[in-house]
């Protein structure tokens, strides 16, 4: 590849850019049996392109395909190869559609867990790149190919990722790269990384400009509205927020836009349609921040059309990648900073669980770990895991998402040490610091009422409820 950045007039670009140009079929020609190809995350993932190497299935043989958080239409490279014989699928951050899709083909989904944060790192690592190059640091090699969908090239040669930074910028270190055009994709303003120059890619294919996925409007519940007002009461003027996926962080940002709070700040891995209502309402205007001020720094978005129209060419805003965006260090140096974050399940001692129903893996850790950690060092921070109180099976049956003990299987996504607020419908509490005993207390007075008694009985058992334990 050449990655030589000169100072190219227009008419050297478009030379490029037509010698580059090819159809999806003769792009993917690149891909060699045995490969490991990286397709963009979110609606960053190709589709041309992927219909193309599902094409080659009959030429190929053990294709590894990864990306993250799986969004429709459904890999053809899945469709088109249903017994598995050729590809295998990798998903770094479950979603419903990779959910469905491990339902039908067991042998050829699977589950890749990572620190978000650290994936800008570790592609850069896995390509040599970094001085400190250690083969050893991971455990795999990684990767061929990368494909990612992009807005068209602007006069100066370069392809904006959208809505999707994240680490692709270090992914285009692969040793070939192939760029699928869409221009219903939005030019997402830097930030840093946030675009890709045509000297550094291989192949150009124009797609045919399929629409992007938007996240459906989904009305808040009344137990969603409950937990976001027991948060609200710890935000004040001039705090940072960071909102996670789920509808009682965007709950809480619905409530912000309604309130009277002003001078807030904006720094997230997930950039939602609440942000872009903080902004327009005149409560977050980045003008309190430490870094980035004056505007709200994100690292991929997934919301509406609204949205993503809002987001083209906005200088209120900062696509930065990954690797910066969670970093602790980042995270940390921004002053009140509140990270708000929802979760399946919490246990006894406080452990969290935000990505699996014992051994059947349903979402991802992504970057929670890193916000949490990051908010708490922040002067002023504070860390809120926010979880309803119960859930209800297909069948009618209610159960407790405050549990004595994890089933097997289930994954621990924040460990206890590392955990500040829980909150529910019930209430908030603070656990940083708290013995068992304490941590057991203050979690069954924010449960369901209904399952207090039980809980009460199974952290006897556990040895971690004392006879002066407060009664409920």
């Amino acid at each position: 590849m050449n990655y030589k950045l000169g100072f190219e007039s227009k008419k050297d670009v478009a030379k490029q850019y037509r010698d580059k140009l090819c159809t999806a079929e003769e792009a993917v020609k690149c891909v060699k049996s045995g490969d490991w190809v990286t397709y963009a995350f979110f609606n960053g993932k190709p589709i041309t392109c992927d219909a193309a190497l599902a094409g080659r299935k009959e030429e190929l043989k053990d294709v590894q395909v990864y990306g993250a958080v799986t969004i429709p239409p459904l890999p053809e490279v899945l469709a088109k190869d249903p017994k598995g014989e050729v590809f295998i699928y990798g998903d770094f951050h479950y979603s419903l559609l990779t959910r469905m899709m491990k339902m039908v083909y067991a042998d050829q989904v699977h589950y890749c867990p990572l620190n978000f944060g650290e994936t800008d790192w570790e592609c850069e690592h896995l390509q040599g790149d970094l001085h400190d190059y250690d083969p050893d640091k991971t455990g795999i090699r990684l990767q061929d190919v990368h494909i990612m969908r992009v807005a068209p090239m602007d006069e100066n040669g370069f392809f904006n990722f959208g809505m999707n930074n994240a680490c692709m910028y270090s992914w285009c270190k692969a040793p070939k790269v192939i760029v699928e055009v869409n221009k219903n994709i939005p030019v997402a303003l830097g930030g840093a990384r946030e675009s890709i120059h045509i000297s550094q890619i291989d192949y150009i294919v124009e797609s045919n400009n399929e629409p992007l996925f938007e996240l459906p409007n989904i009305e808040a519940t009344d137990v969603e509205k409950k937990i976001a007002e027991h948060v609200f009461k710890y935000l004040k003027d001039g705090c940072c927020i960071q909102l996670g996926i789920g509808g009682m962080p965007n709950t809480l940002g619905h409530m912000i836009a309604q309130s009277d709070l002003k001078n807030l700040g904006g720094h997230t891995e997930m950039l939602v349609d609440a942000f872009m209502e903080m902004y327009l309402s005149g409560r977050m205007n980045n003008s309190k921040k430490n870094i980035d001020r004056w505007k709200t720094a994100y690292t991929f978005a997934l919301g509406s059309r609204k949205l993503y129209d809002w987001m083209h060419n906005n200088p209120s805003l900062a696509s930065y990648n990954v690797g910066y965006v969670n970093h602790f260090d980042t995270i940390k140096s921004i002053d009140d900073f509140m990270s708000i974050n929802s979760a399946i399940e919490v246990d006894l001692v406080g452990q969290v669980n935000a990505e699996s129903n014992g051994f059947q893996q349903i979402s991802g850790n992504g970057g929670m770990l890193d916000f949490v950690s990051g908010s708490f060092w922040s002067k002023g921070g504070k860390s809120f895991i926010c979880i309803p109180s119960t859930y209800t099976l297909a069948d009618g049956t209610v159960l407790s998402r405050v549990v004595p003990y994890f089933k097997p299987g289930t994954a621990v996504t924040i460990p206890r040490q590392s955990v500040q607020f829980i909150a529910t419908e019930y209430g908030c509490v603070n656990l940083k610091l708290n013995p068992l005993w304490m941590r057991a207390e203050k979690l069954i007075s924010i449960a369901h009422p209904d399952f207090q008694d039980e809980l009460v009985k199974a952290a006897e058992e556990q040895k971690i409820w004392r006879r002066t334990n407060k009664i409920l």
